[in-house]
C-alpha cells in the first residue's frame, strides 16, 4: 500500500506519523511505570528488611523510616547466631531440601520418560489419574501420612507389625520420603521431554543403548532447562515449608530453619532487629540459588508448556 501511495504521489501527513509515535512511547512509558510500581511494591518489604537487620531497634521504629541506615551494623546477626541453634536449623533446612529436591529430579525424571517417550497399554489413563492427584489438597492426605509414618515397621522402636514406636515421626525420614515425588515434577518434565525429536532415541536404540542409558546421556542432558526450573521450584518450597516439618517435628534438634524462627518469635516477641537479621538469612540460600539458575529456569519455564 505504501508503494501504491508513492507511485500516485500521496503521502502521509507528518501529523499523522507523528501522533502514532507519540502514542507508541506513550504506551511503553506508561506500561514501565506500572511495572517499576509493581515491582518496587513487591521489593520494598524485602529491602526494609534487609535495612531493619542492620539497625537497632529504637532506629527501626523511628519516623520517618530510614531506608537506608544511619550506623549500619551486623550486631543483630551476631547476636540472633548466639540466641538460637541457627547452625542446627540451617543445616536441617539444606539437608531437606537438597535431598528432597534429588529425590524429584530423579523419580521425576524417570516418571516422565515413561510417559513421555514409551509406550505400553494405559499409558495416557495412568498419567491423568497422576494429574488427578494434583487436585487433592494436602490437608486431605496429612492425617493418612501421618498414621502410616506412625506405624512403618522397625523404625523408631516399632516391631515388624509396626507397634511400639513412633515409627518416621521425628526424624530425617518422615521429613524427606514423603516429600519425594510429586505429580506436578513428573508434569513438569513430561512436557519438557515431549519437545524431544523420537528420532534422536530411535538411532540410540538401534546402537543398542538400552532405555537406562538413553535416560541418563541423552534425555537427561537434553531436559537440564527443565531439571532446573524443577529443582528451583522444590528447593524453594521445602526451604520454605513450615507446615509439614510442624506436623512431624518434635524434638528442637531435628526443626527446620522456619520453624526455629517460628520459635524465635514466640520466646522473643519484641526483638525485631534479631528477627529481620533471621530472616535475611533464611531468605538468602533461596536468592542465591535462583540468581545462579535463572537462566535455566526461565527457558524451561518457555519450552514446557507453562506459561
Amino acid at each position: 500500500m505504501a508503494v501504491i501511495a508513492r507511485e500516485r504521489g500521496v503521502t502521509r501527513p507528518r501529523e499523522t506519523v507523528s501522533s502514532q509515535s507519540w502514542r507508541g512511547w506513550g504506551g511503553k512509558a506508561l506500561v514501565y511505570l506500572v511495572l517499576i510500581v509493581v515491582g518496587a511494591l513487591f521489593v520494598a518489604p524485602f529491602v526494609w528488611m534487609v535495612s531493619g537487620s542492620l539497625q537497632n531497634i529504637g532506629d527501626i521504629f523511628r519516623w520517618p523510616p530510614q531506608w537506608i541506615p544511619r550506623n549500619p551494623s551486623l550486631d543483630n546477626y551476631a547476636r540472633f547466631f548466639k540466641a538460637q541453634r541457627i547452625g542446627q536449623f540451617f543445616f536441617n533446612s539444606a539437608y531437606v531440601a537438597v535431598a528432597v529436591t534429588f529425590l524429584q529430579l530423579l523419580f521425576a525424571s524417570l516418571a516422565a520418560y515413561a510417559f513421555a517417550k514409551r509406550q505400553f497399554p494405559g499409558r495416557d489413563a495412568l498419567f491423568l489419574l497422576t494429574l488427578g492427584t494434583m487436585m487433592i489438597p494436602g490437608q486431605v492426605t496429612l492425617i493418612p501420612t501421618y498414621i502410616i509414618l506412625k506405624h512403618i515397621p522397625f523404625f523408631g522402636g516399632n516391631d515388624w507389625l509396626g507397634q511400639g514406636g513412633h515409627g518416621w515421626l521425628d526424624s530425617y525420614w518422615g521429613l524427606i520420603i514423603p516429600q519425594g515425588a510429586s505429580a506436578f515434577a513428573i508434569f513438569l518434565l513430561r512436557q519438557y521431554m515431549r519437545t524431544i525429536p523420537n528420532d534422536l532415541l530411535d538411532a540410540a536404540r538401534i546402537d543398542g543403548a538400552s532405555e537406562l542409558r538413553i535416560w541418563a546421556q541423552i534425555v537427561m542432558p537434553l531436559c537440564r532447562p527443565a531439571l532446573a526450573a524443577l529443582g528451583i521450584f522444590t528447593f524453594t518450597y521445602q526451604w520454605d515449608n513450615f507446615y509439614w516439618p510442624l506436623v512431624i517435628v518434635s524434638s528442637e534438634e531435628l526443626r527446620t530453619l522456619p520453624l526455629g524462627l517460628a520459635l524465635f518469635v514466640v520466646r522473643n516477641r519484641t526483638a525485631w532487629d534479631l528477627l529481620m537479621a533471621g530472616s535475611v538469612v533464611a531468605t538468602l540460600p533461596v536468592l542465591i540459588v535462583f540468581l545462579i539458575f535463572q537462566r535455566h529456569f526461565v527457558r524451561g519455564i518457555a519450552m514446557s508448556g507453562l506459561k
